[in-house]
């Protein structure tokens, strides 16, 4: 008699699930959050250390960006994300540009740059996030944007997306490796 595997297969687009939402946060919430943001350069550094120009080539799943394109995602995403909040603290509930990040990512410099020019460019920009997350008050968490598809946002919210966004491409690449035996 033959059986079948009913272990279910990963979703290797989320490797650390998908984002939702929790609602209202707390303080210390908040301080974790800001916590995973501020770190979140140096776990993509150490996730990209020592890999070749072949592996950073590579798909981090079929159909998916590169390692390489990934790590040129992210300070595009995040500088974005620092305007976004930025916009919300200074204007009253602003309707941000969205950005097409696919065609982003297939210019030419998110597929040959170098990694170290976007590593050092997501230090420096997370550096400031980080203390403009930090100076913020509970109030200016509830502060708001309009995002053309997605509607109406808080500080809040977008600040639990962007600490889920680094570990999820973090984790794209980490889950990579292990399955590559990097």
């Amino acid at each position: 008699m033959t059986t079948t595997s009913t272990v279910p297969t990963p979703d290797l687009r989320y490797p650390v699930g998908k984002f939702h939402s929790e609602g209202p946060l707390t303080d210390e919430r908040r301080e974790e959050f800001i916590e995973i943001i501020a770190h979140t350069p140096a776990k993509l550094r150490a996730a990209v250390e020592g890999l070749t120009s072949e592996q950073l080539n590579t798909p981090y799943r079929p159909g998916g960006w590169t390692v390489r394109q990934v790590i040129h995602h992210m300070p595009d995403s995040h500088m974005n994300a620092f305007m976004r909040f930025r916009w919300a603290l200074t204007e009253d509930s602003p309707t941000i540009k969205t950005y097409d990040e696919a065609r982003w990512a297939e210019l030419i410099d998110s597929r040959s740059a170098p990694r170290q020019m976007s590593l050092t460019l997501l230090d420096a920009l997370h550096r400031r996030w980080v203390i403009l997350l930090n100076g913020m008050t509970p109030e200016d968490y509830k502060r708001t944007l309009v995002h053309p598809e997605h509607g109406k946002i808080d500080l809040e919210k977008m600040l639990a997306m962007y600490a889920w966004h680094g570990r999820h491409h973090v984790g794209h690449i980490t889950a990579l490796r292990e399955r590559n035996s990097w």
